[in-house]
């Protein structure tokens, strides 16, 4: 049985390389990779001493993760968490609301939609920054990558906020096109989708508070093609949206600002992978064929690194092969989070 193929780990400026490739194959409104090079620099060092950090509390923490090719050592995709929101910068968004209105002089009962600007998710953490390579999307490392995110938490929750958020990418053409932005945004914005979105990306979104809309916007008024896509996630997405609703995450009502796209939440300690999560003592065995797929990690954020591989719990020991302890960079006997599906 062959040991781990990825190793999730955290990712610094080493990973500048990688991070660019990464950036020309997501394209137009993944946010997190939308970044010049100066940007991303500033984001890979950022990550590092937040990975490096001995805060006790949630700050300004970001902490970006690379998917790593073993054999290859190739970064194939990226994660992230953030360990609070909305304070610097601001964090917007349009709340969803249902209008009822009626007349019984006409006899008419109805609910309209609107859109209201809010910044309600400010002092949440949020995960996010959810990318794999096209060639490496098999054998279920998507989803590993996501519940990585969760044991990263569960390494230490004190460190993350009790409302946990994430924001899905709305609906955009392969030619950077949003319908919801053409219809709303491009109005107040006076600038292209691309352009909006980059400033969000490396700005203090400044511009944000500045030109949002001040009144609330109502649906029917819209084309049909950008009332259609409000709440509606990007068609690559969809699967991060499974993961998301599995994990515990709730639609909020709550869209972004620019694609209309879906924001998620669910109280941290609620989340099925951080709850399933267990502190065991690391035993290098032969695995036999009633192992589980697991996720197995190192036991706090500094130094933190994450594979998912086939282990045996039992009694608070988990049996793990050669291969991953040394993908881990641990001996056996030593202390590790994990968690084994279908073990609960």
């Amino acid at each position: 049985m062959s040991g781990p193929t990825y190793v999730m780990r955290a990712a610094g400026p080493a990973d500048m390389g990688g991070f660019q490739q990464l950036r020309e194959i997501a394209g137009a409104g993944f946010t997190s990779l939308m970044l010049d090079d100066q940007a991303m620099a500033e984001k890979l060092a950022l990550s590092e001493a937040s990975f490096a950090s001995t805060a006790e509390n949630p700050g300004a923490e970001r902490y970006f993760m690379a998917l790593e090719h073993l054999a290859s050592g190739q970064i194939a995709g990226c994660c992230g968490v953030k360990a609070t929101i909305g304070e610097t910068p601001p964090f917007f968004n349009f709340r969803v609301i249902t209008e009822a209105q009626s007349s019984a002089v006409v006899g008419k009962r109805f609910d309209m939609r609107v859109l209201i600007g809010v910044n309600d998710f400010t002092g949440c953490t949020e995960v996010g920054s959810l990318f794999v390579r096209p060639e490496h999307r098999t054998g279920g490392i998507g989803r590993a990558l996501a519940q990585n995110r969760y044991v990263l938490m569960a390494a230490q929750p004190q460190r993350f906020r009790d409302q946990v958020v994430s924001e899905l990418r709305g609906v955009v053409s392969a030619e950077g096109v949003s319908p919801f932005w053409e219809a709303v945004g491009r109005h107040f914005f006076r600038m292209d989708f691309s352009e909006a979105d980059k400033l969000s990306a490396i700005t203090d979104n400044q511009f944000i508070l500045d030109l949002m809309p001040q009144h609330p916007i109502y649906v029917d008024l819209l084309p049909q093609a950008a009332r259609e896509v409000i709440g509606k996630c990007h068609n690559a997405g969809e699967g991060a949206e499974r993961l998301l609703q599995w994990e515990g995450f709730t639609f909020s009502n709550v869209v972004d600002i620019f694609d209309g796209g879906p924001l998620m939440s669910a109280p941290r300690d609620h989340i099925r992978t951080l709850r399933e999560t267990k502190r065991v003592r690391l035993e290098a065995a032969q695995l036999g064929p009633n192992s589980k797929r697991a996720l197995v990690a190192t036991p706090r954020i500094q130094g933190y690194r994450c594979v998912s591989a086939r282990a045996t719990l039992n009694n608070g020991t988990a049996q793990v092969d050669e291969a991953t302890l040394a993908a881990l960079k641990l001996e056996s006997g030593a202390e590790a989070l994990i968690w084994v599906e279908d073990a609960n």
